[in-house]
């Protein structure tokens, strides 16, 4: 059986040091990172089982790596954070977290909180390619094509496109896809996503005035396709 992948995303060179002789002990594989930009480039080339997030990063906080990195991935995130408060707690819920552990705490509740996530997560994680009439999407490694060529798609266009992604086949509210994308000040400002659905609709549509990938929910939000069987 393939040990567990795990990503720790975490400055602090000690606490890195005790969580992997930790983690290695208990069978898991762990790759590390001290700030969140190197957390973000391992997340999409090692494509952990699971990630272990501190909020308190160098370059930027670890909510703004959570909000990113929901973007375009469903992987199971715990939180471990100094941040004890009920508002750093919620919002790191709200974002998409799984779990959040305050520091300090103790290995067992740590192993037994990563099996939960790690169980859940075999239950529900979307196929990694997704298929549609020729196209093929990679959401992980953010490579798009149609019968063998390559799509071009801007950072933005990517976060709107892995918002429909993860709930393919579901409909997606304009208010979900703003929240998501943009952040919750501007939930009500439509025109953002109408521009970047009429981009991402000329990218990826055979026929964008006939849209058959894109389908439109007037005055709700939007459904991406089904994959093909």
């Amino acid at each position: 059986m393939t040990a567990p992948r795990l990503l720790l995303i975490e400055d602090d060179i000690a606490f890195r040091r005790t969580l992997k002789t930790v983690l290695a002990a208990e069978g898991y594989s762990l790759a590390e990172a001290a700030d969140g930009a190197t957390g973000l480039e391992l997340l999409r080339t090692t494509r952990p089982d699971l990630v272990l997030l501190d909020l308190g990063l160098p370059d930027r906080d670890g909510i703004e790596v959570l909000r990113d990195l929901r973007h375009w991935s469903l992987v199971p995130v715990i939180v471990l954070s100094a941040r004890g408060q009920e508002t750093a707690k919620v919002k790191a819920l709200d974002l998409g977290a799984d779990d959040y552990i305050t520091k300090p705490f103790g290995t067992p509740e740590l192993l037994a909180r990563l099996r939960a996530a790690l169980r859940h997560a075999s239950r529900s994680q979307p196929p990694a390619i997704y298929e549609h009439d020729g196209l093929v999407i990679d959401l992980s490694a953010r490579t798009a094509s149609r019968e063998g060529q390559a799509i071009k798609l801007s950072k933005r266009e990517w976060d709107v496109l892995g918002v429909l992604l993860l709930d393919a086949g579901k409909l997606v509210t304009h208010r979900q896809i703003l929240e998501t994308v943009w952040g919750a000040a501007h939930a009500g400002q439509s025109q953002y996503l109408w521009v970047y659905i009429g981009h991402l609709r000329e990218k990826l549509e055979p026929d964008p005035l006939r849209p058959s990938l894109i389908l439109t929910e007037p005055g709700i939000g939007y459904r991406l396709a089904p994959a093909s069987a």
